[in-house]
């Protein structure tokens, strides 16, 4: 197995003994399959059961898999009204296993892959997509002051800043030139709106499968992976999970609704969810959703594009990072498309 698979399970017991209140072993860690990006472990131990995320061994890319701010965002939110789990401890010492990790509580529920969600009927999937919206509105409502968050990212030209993370990230892994994503990027540069002062804490990879459901409720009882927040501009969340809706039902770890009938599947339109969310949080109107829709994409095309890399290295988290050397191409070409049509 590689070093991504394993952990050393003798040096983390003594350790998690010192320093999570109530922690014993023995202890047995088995890696959870997906997430690309943050290697993450059921812990079972003769005290319970948890869950250990830690950052992929090997060189990083510089702001990449940063696991002190998810354990920091999560611990900040736990009195909201926004689901996370309990944190237990941040270890920043990568003598222990290798790399930076954190320890958080074991949440028992059922997580989706499909957006079409086949494994319930059209009411839950109603009452499901209505549940997501609600609690990314509460995301976005939650009082930075209050959760000593005011300085977990710049406040302000959030679209510009991003513009010019994702692009400098996408060039430092880039493998092969693709025109596409040179269109795209000089669109985004050329149409970027200027800055409207909304600032709110951002997940910044809000979907489905970033959710632990109730085990028989359609409440979701964590939000999960905010290996990407930031503060930022709330519609980039809201773009960004109506882009992968907008994807097609087999796009490898990225499962959309593109060609599904909404209607007969009891699953909101993307005008419909839009103006639920606004509803929500008092918005009249949405300027410039082509822009916030082409960014999105640009955003997931250049981080398939860090995770292609890492495969080609060999420090990719899960076995099948190959899939996302083929996306970055056609992700580029749906934004392009959406430029085009206007949405």
């Amino acid at each position: 197995m590689s070093q991504v698979d394993t952990l050393d399970t003798d040096r983390l017991t003594a350790y998690l003994e010192e320093h999570v209140p109530g922690f014993k072993g023995p202890m047995s860690a088995e890696k959870f399959e997906g997430g690309q990006s943050n290697p993450t472990f059921r812990i079972k131990a003769a005290s319970g059961e948890y869950v250990l995320r830690r950052q992929p061994p090997g060189k990083l890319l510089k702001s990449a898999h940063a696991v002190d701010r998810e354990f920091r965002v999560m611990n900040a939110l736990r009195d909201s009204d926004v689901p996370v789990p309990r944190m237990y401890h941040l270890c920043e010492d990568r003598d222990v296993i290798g790399s930076m990790f954190y320890v958080m509580e074991f949440c028992q529920g059922r997580i989706f892959w499909d957006a079409a969600i086949p494994e319930v009927d059209n009411a839950a999937r109603t009452a499901m997509y209505t549940e997501m919206n609600r609690v990314l509105a509460a995301l976005h409502d939650v009082d930075l002051d209050a959760v000593g968050l005011t300085d977990y990212g710049k406040p302000g030209s959030y679209f510009e800043r991003q513009l010019g993370r994702w692009t400098k990230q996408y060039r430092a892994s880039e493998i092969n030139p693709i025109q596409a994503m040179e269109d795209l990027m000089a669109w985004l540069e050329q149409n970027q709106p200027a800055d409207d002062g909304q600032v709110s804490l951002v997940h910044g990879d809000y979907r489905l499968d970033n959710m632990m459901w109730h085990p028989t409720e359609p409440k979701v009882i964590a939000v999960l992976d905010w290996e990407l927040s930031t503060l930022g501009h709330p519609l980039a969340d809201l773009a960004y999970q109506c882009m992968q809706l907008r994807m097609p039902p087999e796009g490898g770890n990225l499962s959309g609704l593109q060609g599904k009938d909404r209607h007969a599947l009891g699953i909101p339109t993307e005008q419909e969810y839009v103006a639920m969310y606004c509803e929500r949080r008092g918005i009249d109107r949405i300027d410039h959703w082509v822009f916030y829709l082409a960014f999105s994409f640009f955003r997931l095309a250049a981080i398939a594009q860090g995770v292609a890399k890492r495969a080609q290295e060999g420090n990719a988290s899960s076995k099948r990072a190959g899939w996302a050397a083929q996306v970055v191409e056609p992700l580029a070409a749906m934004a392009m498309k959406i430029v085009r049509e206007g949405a």
